[in-house]
């Protein structure tokens, strides 16, 4: 693997380390899309600390932001952090 790649990777790695992130981008993976105060309700955090994550998320590019109005709608940007997190997952119960 290239250093570069592995840099990424270790990267994302890094990212999905954080359990609320997982959390996040789980409710992500389940619907389409989601403002700042769904995912406040359904990972359980107040609406700065998911606002935070999804900052870090964002500048990672691991999500994407629409602005509707005043509101701001998350969603994961392509189908591969999805796949991982059913990976994950998949792994955490055997």
């Amino acid at each position: 693997m290239l250093e570069t790649h592995a840099a990424t990777v270790a990267e994302m790695f890094s990212l999905m380390a954080d359990p609320n992130r997982v959390r996040i981008l789980q409710a992500l993976s389940l619907a389409e899309e989601l403002c700042v105060c769904d995912l406040s309700l359904l990972v359980g955090m107040n609406q700065s600390a998911v606002s935070h994550q999804l900052r870090l998320l964002r500048t990672s590019r691991v999500v994407e932001r629409q602005k509707v109005g005043r509101i701001v709608y998350y969603r994961l940007t392509d189908d591969h952090v999805r796949h991982m997190l059913a990976d994950g997952a998949r792994h955490a119960e055997e």
